[in-house]
């Protein structure tokens, strides 16, 4: 008789798994529910949509319920709605939103793909003014219908993540003024100090105002915000950007563990308690590649990993999830910002000691034209070279920086062995040693300093 696994929610992590469970098995029965009109989409490119960047809506869409059906025979149930999980018998209650009815199906395998919801912070007089999140498809064309109706001239966005950064670039390149809120010492709190100067010196070049080490207190009539500093100013929208929280209530619901960020504890093969359900993507809470303590980063290469570890774990083959370092990006007008592994406050929190290589450079020989300004921060153990994370900010290759820093620190590459990496030059591309050859030149020094 052939297995069948339940797939509970269709957007990139449970879709993905959906596709790689099929790979790896021709035979087994795979159910795909998702409560909502849209699946498998790329939410990453949603503020580029927004932007007037990317002109075709459904270019955001991987797939579809017929193809994933055709293609891959895969049963696909949208706006279906899991209710709750009977453990002991292996079922599962199911809402058919389509139909107005409840069901229940059986299951061998359970995966959790519930994703997570945006934090909706309790603010006085909210209702007062149009107030937007994205996170969904259905939360961007809300927004969408805002700005082609009413033609807003100002923003503001309480939070200035990665979203939140990314968003004042579209809203700005639309036309309107934009503020930027923000409740830390600086934008996208996870990157040092000295890199956020750089970028937030270049946000506000853009006509950008930010107000940091401040939070929105209330909504006063005729859509004017004051702030916890008390400072007050008109805008005409808002845009909600102050994280997000782990849909656990169906896991919680049904006596899994739920960790200490709120989302779902899992082993190395993204089983819960229960070796039948298994969790992936912004539900898991899952664990950092340093130090193997907890972590909560939503992004998209955890979920699509975790999607084949679960495949291959259900196959058979199984193969062990290492952890993440939280490896992310953003353009942010002229500029792109990087961040992996560790930050400097998270080292100082976790009470690390740490050395920091700094080192500024051109995106490629100075004499071609075009050489852009690049900063790299690189922290490591100063007595081992253990990498522990950095940030590069820039105006070109700041991802392949990033990049070659993150495979270093899988690699277990030592902070002076980043001197020996032959990465390829041409004055169009690089200089003969590159920015991640000079951090290990630099941090040699550092480490031999007393």
């Amino acid at each position: 008789m052939k297995k069948k696994v339940i797939i509970i929610g269709a957007v990139g992590g449970g879709a993905t798994t959906a596709s790689q469970i099929r790979k790896v098995d021709s035979e087994i029965e795979i159910i795909l529910l998702e409560k909502t009109s849209y699946l498998s989409y790329g939410a990453c490119g949603m503020p580029y949509y927004l932007g007037d960047v990317i002109k075709d809506r459904e270019s955001l869409f991987a797939a579809t319920p017929e193809r994933l059906h055709t293609k891959k025979n895969i049963d696909v149930r949208m706006h279906h709605e899991a209710l709750q999980i009977n453990r002991d018998k292996k079922t599962l209650l199911i809402r058919d939103h389509g139909g107005n009815s409840d069901y229940e199906e059986s299951y061998d395998y359970l995966v959790i793909a519930t994703g997570a919801s945006p934090f909706l912070p309790d603010i006085a007089g909210l209702q007062q003014i149009p107030a937007f999140h994205l996170r969904t498809v259905e939360d961007m064309d809300r927004i969408k219908q805002f700005l082609e109706t009413e033609k807003p001239e100002t923003c503001t966005i309480i939070g200035g993540g990665f979203i939140g950064v990314e968003m004042a670039e579209n809203f700005t390149h639309l036309g309107m003024k934009v503020n930027i809120v923000e409740r830390s010492q600086h934008v996208i709190s996870i990157i040092d100090d000295e890199t956020a100067k750089l970028l937030q010196d270049h946000i506000t070049l853009q006509d950008v105002k930010l107000f940091t080490n401040d939070g929105l207190k209330e909504v006063l009539p005729e859509c004017t915000l004051k702030l916890e500093s008390g400072e007050t100013f008109p805008t005409d929208f808002i845009l909600l950007s102050v994280g997000v929280k782990p849909r656990n209530q169906l896991a919680n619901k049904a006596g899994l563990s739920i960790g200490e960020s709120g989302g779902v504890v899992t082993n190395e093969y993204m089983q819960t308690d229960d070796p039948c359900i298994y969790a992936v993507g912004d539900v898991v809470e899952s664990i950092d590649f340093i130090d193997g303590t907890p972590k909560q980063v939503p992004l998209a290469w955890p979920a699509h990993r975790q999607a084949y570890i679960i495949a291959k774990h259900l196959s058979g083959n199984p193969v062990p999830f290492k952890g993440m370092l939280g490896t992310a990006i953003a353009k942010v007008f002229e500029l792109s910002i990087a961040s992996t592994g560790l930050g400097e406050k998270e080292l100082k929190d976790k009470g690390y000691a740490y050395k920091t290589a700094v080192h500024e450079g051109k995106s490629h020989a100075g004499y071609y034209p075009g050489a852009q300004d690049v900063y790299v921060r690189v922290h490591f153990c100063p007595d081992t070279g253990k990498i522990f994370g950095g940030n590069v900010v820039g105006g070109e290759g700041v991802d392949k920086q990033i990049d070659i820093l993150a495979t270093a620190i899988y690699g277990g590459l030592t902070v002076t062995d980043l001197q020996e990496i032959e990465t390829c030059y041409a004055p169009p591309f690089s200089s003969p040693k590159g920015l991640l050859n000079m951090i290990g030149y630099k941090a040699a020094g550092l480490m031999n300093e007393k």
